[in-house]
């Protein structure tokens, strides 16, 4: 290569070399005084504002997940309260049908002149009755977690069935017999069962079920209470005995034997913690509070047991008396029940009265002497 060809080459790249600046572009730019213009957004304020967008639709849709979670669980949780309170329902219409058995079980048993042949029969009808209601509580379909419970009330109701059945037959065996004690006992025996029913549906159904609920966290819903025993001393054979004793004194007419009858104890007037036994023969000045009611004292005065005694209390006033009544529904000789009227609200004030109490004679009483007294009575608000 010659020496021309070289200057060549380097010429060339040296036309290539960036043009010298200008004076002007070389000379420092003065800035001039005045108030500073706006500031350009760097580019970080200008990417932030995407993520702040990107942070709120993720914080709504977490909202939205969190909201639409508390509705799936109140759907669900009231349609699982539903369902227990639906369950309930149905079981509270079993225990009304099954109480009136246990009412009218207890009229059976209090019907004056009654035979007991004639009680075995009813009694028949009251555990058919009865089977009809341990049907229906079959067919109901309880939530899972009462399911113990619920063949527990099954349970409860059959004891019931049993029971029913039980004593019919054994008032058959005892119909005439002059073992009023050994009837007795028999007749408890089988009573039991209807005794043992209530305790099975208050522990076992009732309050098992309250448990059940609370741990479900089912609130709102209370089960059904049920009571089919009319005495708290259906069990003893003390309690049958009286019942046969006094069956033995119905004679094939109807009429009783032996001696019957009843007589007033004592009166009293109650108003707050105020208890005033009245006297018939002194003015009774007596506090008449919205609470105001009276007490009244029956005993059986005779050797037999009496049913369905009526006591009436009469206030005289004028120009309307009051007048209410209750029934004692059985009452064994020798013993004392009290009866309790409320609800007298229209008393006349600062005008004398009478109180008046009667008691009404019970089959075959011939001393009616002393089934009624009469106090003299002024009502006062203080």
């Amino acid at each position: 290569m010659s020496e021309r060809d070289t200057d060549i080459e380097f010429d060339f790249f040296e036309d290539l070399e960036e043009p010298e600046a200008d004076e002007d572009e070389r000379r420092p730019r003065l800035r001039r005084p005045g108030p500073p213009g706006p500031r350009r957004p760097g580019r970080g304020a200008a990417g932030f504002a995407p993520l702040l967008r990107l942070a709120g639709l993720i914080l709504f849709a977490i909202v939205v997940i969190v909201l639409l979670v508390f509705w799936v669980q109140s759907c669900n949780g009231a349609s699982k309260r539903n369902a227990y309170k639906n369950y309930m329902e149905k079981v509270q219409t079993v225990a009304t049908e099954s109480d009136a058995d246990g009412r009218a079980l207890n009229r059976a048993l209090t019907t004056p002149g009654l035979k007991a042949s004639d009680l075995a029969n009813r009694l028949d009808g009251l555990a058919q009755h009865e089977e009809l209601v341990v049907n229906d509580a079959l067919q109901l379909s309880p939530p899972a977690p009462l399911r113990g419970e619920h063949q527990s009330m099954v349970e409860a109701l059959q004891f019931r069935v049993a029971g029913l059945r039980r004593l019919a037959d054994a008032f058959r065996r005892t119909a005439g017999s002059k073992d009023v004690p050994g009837g007795g006992v028999l007749l408890a025996a089988q009573s039991q069962r209807l005794a043992t029913s209530d305790v099975v549906w208050e522990d076992l159904f009732r309050s098992a079920s309250v448990t059940v609920l609370k741990d479900e966290g089912v609130t709102g819903v209370a089960p059904p209470a049920s009571s089919f025993v009319p005495n708290p001393d259906f069990a003893s054979p003390r309690f049958w005995s009286a019942i046969l004793d006094r069956f033995q004194g119905i004679t094939t007419g109807g009429t009783t034997t032996g001696l019957h009858g009843t007589m007033l104890v004592s009166v009293k007037a109650l108003s707050g913690t105020k208890q005033q036994t009245l006297n018939s023969d002194a003015e009774n000045f007596v506090t008449a509070g919205t609470d105001l009611a009276f007490a009244v004292t029956v005993e059986d005065s005779g050797d037999s047991q009496e049913v369905q005694v009526k006591v009436t209390l009469t206030i005289a006033q004028q120009p309307v008396p009051i007048v209410k009544s209750q029934t004692i529904d059985l009452i064994n000789a020798g013993e004392q029940k009290q009866v309790l009227f409320h609800n007298f609200r229209n008393v006349t004030f600062a005008t004398r009265t009478q109180v008046k109490v009667d008691i009404a004679p019970v089959p075959g009483e011939h001393n009616t002497s002393n089934n009624s007294g009469v106090y003299p009575v002024i009502f006062s608000l203080t």
